[in-house]
């Protein structure tokens, strides 16, 4: 099975009197995303499954045995495709509800809840090889606002990551193309061997949202800095590590 192509046929949204602009327009495209119609194919819970089968695909994040948290883990499509890649232990977390999954860890619960880290510490008891985050605020609508609301959550992943990673570990995050990123990305690249940002091609075209990946850790008496005190620097202006993923081929069921 291959990814969708994208030129499957379209349908118009029904019953659009009453809504707004906005609304139809989610509605047609969601209707016409040739993931969201693979996903329910396959019994997928949704088309985010999609994109980190794409980045693992071309990184190879995910091994077998691994010990991983996914943070933002709702409705489960990450923690789907790592249940069926024979993992050794994950937890998983969201505000909202997940329905269960053979292998994985669940709780209900805010990541920003001071009670959260702790929390996700006790279930893994011990460092994690891979960090994954799909956090996402709740957007206003406000693009600077969201921003800023986005980069505290990834800055609040990655606090956590730097306490649990492994030596040689993987962390993994959405984050939004915008302003403060390039602060945040200068805290953490001096503790990776190797830093990347890709937009899977599952990523709607539209969304600002591109994925950091950073591979080796380097744990050794490592703290991390405040994003504040890190001199700017992004590294979304410099030529190395960008990935293109549009060569992906194979799919869900050939890399279970």
């Amino acid at each position: 099975m291959r990814p969708p192509s994208g030129r499957e046929p379209t349908q118009r949204v029904k019953g659009a009197k009453g809504r707004k602009t906005s609304s139809n327009r989610w509605l047609g495209r969601h209707i016409n995303d040739p993931y969201v119609h693979e996903a329910q194919r396959l019994g997928l819970r949704s088309r985010a499954a999609f994109k980190i089968m794409e980045m693992d695909k071309r990184l190879k994040l995910i091994k077998p045995g691994m010990r991983v948290v996914d943070l933002g883990s709702a409705p489960g499509g990450w923690s789907q495709y790592l249940s069926e890649k024979g993992m050794a232990h994950v937890a998983a977390i969201d505000i909202l509800p997940m329905d269960p999954l053979p292998g994985i860890n669940f709780i209900q619960m805010d990541f920003t809840d001071n009670a959260a880290p702790d929390r996700l510490k006790e279930i893994m008891g011990g460092d994690v090889d891979l960090v994954l985050s799909d956090l996402s605020p709740n957007t206003t609508g406000h693009k600077k606002t969201d921003h800023l609301r986005m980069m505290a959550l990834v800055e609040m992943a990655w606090q956590f990551a730097s306490e649990v990673l492994k030596p040689n570990g993987t962390f993994v995050a959405k984050v939004f193309q915008g302003g403060t990123e390039g602060d945040l990305l200068a805290s953490i690249k001096p503790c990776f061997t190797t830093i990347r940002h890709i937009k899977p091609p599952a990523s709607r075209a539209q969304s600002s949202e591109v994925y950091l990946v950073a591979q080796g850790f380097k744990a050794q008496g490592y703290k991390p800095e405040s994003i504040r005190e890190v001199e700017e620097d992004s590294i979304f202006d410099q030529p190395e590590d960008d990935v293109d993923l549009s060569d992906v081929e194979g799919g869900w069921s050939s890399l279970k």
